[in-house]
């Protein structure tokens, strides 16, 4: 029998941190798997999590980088979806943008059940250096990246399958740590490719191999 797709409409509001050591003391770093969503402040992050959910999660603004906290979402009790604070655009003062930069470090680095990050990206702007800089430090821990070049349908198909064509070869050297894929929250491109790399990165094979004990337990109780 086949495994059963995770609902990611099923997903909650369940807390906002500062930074991680808040997150650590509300949510241990070592409790099922977490999906970081991260991208520029202007890259549609907040509006690529409401589509992929199917309702308004996440908090969308003409303002780019209202998102000054890290967001958690609860899909269930194994599972959660984060959204991290925009980065590069957001005109807030200087010390501020290091404080949200060191947030984002120290959660890519130090939290320990992170299982993929999206990163989420203009597609007429890509691979900008912090982005660079998002891709290398999720790689360099051992977790994949989905790239979203989002606000696709900006462009014809021609140009975007180019534009797509061409980030995939400046990081093909990633191997298959890193994948690239066209995305749009207003026309719906690439939401079934993503969400299928996303319910894979929710079912590493320790969880599975958890739930199945949990399983067990549950039918010997009864």
């Amino acid at each position: 029998m086949s495994e059963s797709r995770i609902d990611f409409r099923k997903a909650e509001f369940l807390i906002s941190a500062p930074d991680i050591a808040h997150l650590n003391e509300y949510l241990p770093g070592d409790v099922g798997v977490e999906i970081a969503f991260a991208g520029r402040s202007n890259a549609g992050k907040s509006s690529a999590l409401n589509l992929l959910t199917e309702q308004k999660i996440a908090r969308t603004s003409k303002t780019p980088g209202r998102t000054q906290l890290i967001n958690v979402f609860r899909l269930d009790k194994h599972r959660r979806l984060v959204d991290l604070p925009g980065y590069g655009f957001a005109q807030v003062p200087l010390a501020l943008k290091k404080k949200w930069q060191l947030a984002l470090g120290e959660y890519l680095l130090k939290r320990n059940c992170l299982g993929g990050v999206v990163v989420l990206m203009d597609i007429r702007h890509p691979l900008k250096d912090l982005d660079m800089q998002m891709i290398e430090w999720a790689v360099e821990s051992d977790i994949p990246v989905l790239a979203l070049l989002t606000k696709a349908d900006k462009l014809g198909q021609s140009d975007r399958m180019k534009m797509v064509n061409e980030v995939r070869k400046k990081l093909s050297h990633f191997d298959d740590a890193v994948k690239v894929e066209p995305f749009s929250s207003l026309k719906g491109i690439g939401k079934s490719k993503a969400l299928g790399i996303l319910d894979e990165w929710c079912k590493p094979e320790w969880l599975k191999q958890q739930l199945a004990v949990e399983a067990a337990d549950e039918a010997d109780g009864e």
